[in-house]
């Protein structure tokens, strides 16, 4: 971050109508109990507001989709969290976004496109995930919408859901790369290739580490744009680290190399927001995943350990 320290808006989104599994709705109530908002300000910073956004509960609803699930609920929860992030970057707010399942990305970087688009401004964004998160509506093995969140954001897919707040794509293939992938669909794996992102596996991670991937990520979110989003999936981490999350793929980041990850995208001073999603309090042991959590929060943030 910069060394003005901007005030913090917190925007929870208790979202899980994207996923298969429930629990995610959770999220933003176990990052509470963990400290998050304490753990802020003892870093130095205020926290200028806390938003709730309302999401219909899933035993409320019936869909009939097969291939996009509770498109109508989620798209209305994107767009009401589009509008709330302009209206921090606008008011010169930081937004922290707490999920909820990865499908709430399409409203937080649609908002952020279209604050940067306003000055003719492009957005970079770093995707840390085990997953590619770029299933389409007609390929998709599932239906559920939190597998598909990038391929919107790059424009393909649903129409209503690639043309959020009416920005379509919110990013370039250019500016985005992909972080800790390990679990892809052999369809997704020939998009992904095709698509023109860049992806780090774990496998790059491995050969690189973390540090080299770390600065080759932040050459291409920073090459040309206003600045970058950093899209954190809690499943990107090993299972080990988090166990709290409902889509858990062995062979994942190290604590510390998730750290270090954050760390260098605080360092580089020029993340504008972050987002963590997929914490599923159900799953974990005594809310550790969510008190890690607000450790790599406070990573993003700026903390060093001296």
């Amino acid at each position: 971050m910069s060394k003005v320290k901007q005030p913090i808006h917190i925007i929870n989104v208790p979202l899980d109508l994207g996923a298969s599994r429930r629990g995610t709705d959770a999220g933003p109530s176990a990052f509470r109990v963990a400290g998050l908002g304490r753990e802020i300000r003892d870093m130095g910073y205020t926290i200028s507001s806390e938003t709730d956004i309302p999401v219909p509960a899933m035993e409320t609803r019936k869909t009939s989709d097969t291939r996009t699930r509770f498109k109508d609920e989620i798209l209305q929860v994107c767009e009401e969290l589009a509008n709330h992030v302009i209206a921090a970057l606008e008011a010169g707010e930081w937004p922290l976004v707490i999920g909820g399942d990865h499908s709430i990305a399409m409203g937080t970087v649609s908002g952020l496109a279209a604050h940067l688009g306003k000055s003719g401004q492009k957005l970079g964004l770093i995707w840390f995930d085990a997953h590619g998160d770029m299933n389409l509506p007609d390929s998709t093995p599932s239906g559920n919408i939190h597998g598909m969140p990038l391929a919107h954001l790059l424009g393909y897919g649903d129409p209503d859901l690639a043309s959020i707040h009416g920005i379509s794509p919110a990013v370039n293939p250019e500016n985005v790369v992909l972080i800790g992938i390990r679990d892809i669909d052999q369809i997704e794996r020939d998009f992904i290739n095709a698509s023109g992102v860049t992806a780090f596996t774990m496998r790059d991670i491995d050969q690189l580490g973390m540090a080299e991937v770390a600065r080759r990520a932040l050459e291409i979110v920073n090459d040309g744009t206003g600045g970058f989003h950093v899209s954190f999936d809690l499943d990107g981490c090993d299972p080990e680290v988090i166990p709290g999350t409902g889509t858990t793929v062995p062979g994942g980041a190290s604590f510390r190399e998730a750290h270090l990850l954050l760390e260098e995208c605080a360092a580089d001073g020029r993340i504008l927001s972050l987002e963590v999603v997929e914490l599923n309090p159900f799953l974990d042991h005594a809310n550790i995943s969510a008190k890690r959590a607000v450790s790599l929060i406070q990573s993003a943030l700026g903390r060093s350990i001296l």
